[in-house]
């Protein structure tokens, strides 16, 4: 019986230890598009169960996390809803891609774009000919300027020939969450926003989406890179593999974005 207490006592001893150990470790920080806000805390959640690697994120545009790289933000992986985000940072010497192909970002998915409409709008169904329908006034985009998901927003409508009859509807938001926050509140009466945001829980008890086909736009590859001052590059390859496992790829899937493994 003493061995088994004198055994208890160590092994939660070494739990003890190991628990203070991943605290006191540094987090890696993890700069990430606004569109992953959805599903990546379950994810890092797993990561730290799997690993003993807690991280922390910061959620933005691609665009703006890409000026504060550039400017020295202390960040070890940058997830953007693009590649020419991470290739720009790639390009100035300021991340890199993989081990194996380091001038190349880390393709992690693809996006998709929808279109949103509340259940108590005049489109409970919404659908291509919401766009040019007279009775919008509002229609909600992400910042094309900075978001990668505006970009494709406006690339879409200008494929539908909306772009001009629709220009001074737009309710142009920082990024895509606030886009998604702007149709599901009112302030817009729709909004061309991400699948991942779509599918969330609460904008799927409000509304309802429609897929806009993927030849209206160009193709949404979202992109990682490293930092290449970051402390902590083992973590971050780490969580890059992590990313691309077949379990993430589905639980990815799941959430609206599409594997690329």
């Amino acid at each position: 019986m003493l061995r088994a207490v004198a055994a208890c006592a160590l092994a939660i001893s070494a739990l003890s230890l190991s628990s203070a150990h991943a605290q006191s470790t540094p987090p890696l920080r993890i700069a990430a598009a606004a569109d992953l806000q959805p599903l990546l805390p379950p994810i890092l959640e797993q990561f730290q169960h799997a690993t003993g690697i807690r991280a922390e994120t910061t959620y933005q545009a691609s665009a703006a996390l890409t000026a504060q790289i550039q400017n020295g933000a202390p960040f070890d992986v940058f997830l953007s809803a693009d590649l020419s985000y991470p290739k720009r940072l790639i390009e100035v010497g300021v991340a890199t891609g993989s081990s194996a192909s380091p001038t190349i970002p880390i393709t992690y998915a693809r996006g998709t774009l929808v279109l949103w409409t509340r259940t108590d709008s005049k489109w409970p169904k919404p659908s291509l000919a919401t766009l040019s329908d007279p009775h919008l006034q509002r229609l909600a985009i992400a910042n094309p300027e900075r978001a990668p998901y505006g970009r494709a927003a406006v690339a879409a409508l200008t494929s539908l020939k909306l772009i001009d009859s629709l220009k001074s509807k737009l309710v142009t938001a920082e990024n895509i969450s606030q886009a998604a926050q702007f149709a599901e509140t009112g302030n817009a009466d729709a909004g061309l926003i991400s699948l991942t945001s779509a599918k969330t829980a609460h904008l799927q008890s409000a509304g309802s989406y429609f897929i806009i086909p993927g030849n209206l736009y160009p193709t949404i590859e979202q992109g990682a890179a490293i930092i290449a001052n970051s402390k902590h590059s083992q973590y971050s390859h780490r969580f890059l593999d992590f990313l691309l496992s077949a379990p993430i790829q589905q639980q990815l899937a799941t959430s609206g974005l599409t594997p690329v493994r």
